[in-house]
């Protein structure tokens, strides 16, 4: 975290939930309060080991979240959907996981 975000109260910051896809098409879903500089580091190989074996290709999907739990909520809920039920939350106008299909 840089000084600057470290300055910023827990209140004032935006946390987000977000999804990269990897060069060989696997996503990858993290939270943060400033998802592009994320991805930019993911791209230069820091951060997520997740990484090591095929390098971050493409932000795809991102949601802001009410506070840092639920970040940490949101991203659990999508780490256990299928593959198929996470294209087609990136595929959702709104990226709603209200309406996210079962299995």
């Amino acid at each position: 975290m840089s000084v600057e975000e470290s300055t910023l109260s827990a209140l004032e910051r935006t946390w987000w939930v977000y999804m990269v896809r990897a060069e060989n098409g696997h996503l990858y879903t993290g939270i943060s309060v400033d998802p592009e500089r994320r991805f930019v580091q993911h791209q230069s190989g820091k951060g997520a080991r997740f990484f090591n074996r095929s390098p971050a290709a493409a932000l795809v999907w991102r949601r802001s979240c009410l506070d840092h739990g639920d970040a940490l909520r949101q991203e659990r809920a999508i780490k256990a959907l299928t593959r198929k039920a996470k294209e087609c939350l990136i595929n959702q106008p709104d990226g709603d996981l209200s309406g996210r299909p079962k299995g």
